[in-house]
């Protein structure tokens, strides 16, 4: 299964985390098949970029989110998409 999940980088105690598309048997900070985005927890607010259009592909390819990132896709607006073109793609079959 492929999951779509966090990547940890950074220092010590200065978190720094990449968005990445990974095979879910493979290590947390292994091998990754592409990367989505980043998110940096130690700005205040928190820095979230996400590059949409692939995200949108791999979830239609079946890449499953973490529970953190589906709230972090969720903030970005790349879940309500995801939805929409969904439900557009079911109506017009």
């Amino acid at each position: 299964m492929v999951k779509i999940r966090l990547r940890r980088m950074g220092a010590k105690k200065a978190p720094f985390y990449r968005i990445v598309v990974a095979d879910a048997r493979s290590p947390r900070d292994g091998r990754f098949i592409e990367q989505l985005g980043y998110y940096d927890p130690t700005k205040n607010p928190a820095v979230v970029h996400v590059d949409q259009e692939r995200a949108l592909y791999w979830m239609g390819h079946g890449a499953q989110p973490t529970d953190t990132v589906r709230s972090l896709l969720r903030k970005t607006g790349v879940l309500k998409e995801f939805a929409a073109r969904k439900k557009a793609e079911r109506a017009s079959s």
